[in-house]
């Protein structure tokens, strides 16, 4: 039996962008709901969440920023943002404050698609597997000093308590952690994270490492266990 389709939730206040994207998605297959705004929008995906949401970063009442905010208050639903092509600092904020993808407009409805589906299948393989033995889920269990990360769950603490990631963050902070004491390289980290041929540029890894930093400070404020090398990459430190 063939699993239900991925529900997508579109919110931008451009009826022709919600119209255009809403037929695309549907003829993939996808279940679709739009929002004309992010006021509208915020109790619809927290009580019944979609599989991935698409944000408009500048609408009327709540703007993608704020609506992002707030959901990431209650929920790591995946989410893309649009962005306008002239504002990398929008790009770059909405990666910091926990979006797992963004792409420009004007857009190629193709790219889009294709985007959302890289970020379902990162979503989709970080599903909590089903009839597992105990010794199963404890090696899945990746333990690096004082973190320890679930891989089935999804679910990541640090000195015992529960840093809350999304997908993208978790599988960067995954292949450092596998490896402690081991550079990665920002290539190698977007092959791990994104898992596809769709481009994502430097910046994305570095806001996304910045963000999981910020993560971690507000439950340690001495956190430095992410380490920079600058013109290399990045390494995790257990000690």
């Amino acid at each position: 039996m063939s699993s239900a389709p991925a529900t997508i939730a579109l919110v931008d206040d451009d009826r022709n962008i919600l119209t255009s994207v809403s037929i695309a998605l549907q003829a993939e297959g996808y279940t679709v709901r739009v929002y004309s705004d992010g006021a509208s929008a915020l109790k619809a995906l927290t009580d019944n969440p979609p599989d991935l949401a698409v944000l408009d970063i500048k609408m009327p009442r709540m703007d993608g920023m704020e609506l992002l905010l707030k959901l990431r208050e209650k929920s790591n639903l995946p989410v893309i943002f649009l962005t306008s092509k002239d504002t990398e600092i929008d790009e770059a904020l909405g990666l910091a404050m926990g979006a797992d993808d963004y792409i420009g407009k004007p857009f190629s409805q193709r790219l889009l698609i294709e985007r959302i589906r890289a970020v379902l299948r990162r979503a989709q393989n970080r599903a909590q597997p089903v009839g597992e033995s105990p010794e199963e889920e404890e090696a899945r269990t990746l333990t690096r000093g004082r973190l320890s990360m679930d891989t089935g769950r999804h679910r990541v603490t640090w000195d015992g308590r529960e840093v809350q990631l999304t997908v993208t963050e978790f599988l960067i902070l995954e292949t450092l952690a596998m490896r402690p004491g081991f550079v990665k390289s920002r290539d190698q980290l977007m092959d791990a994270a994104y898992q596809d041929d769709v481009y994502v540029d430097d910046r994305t890894i570095d806001s996304h490492i910045k963000r999981l930093r910020k993560k971690f400070r507000a439950v340690d404020s001495t956190f430095e266990a992410i380490e920079t090398l600058y013109g290399v990459g990045y390494r995790f430190d257990e000690e």
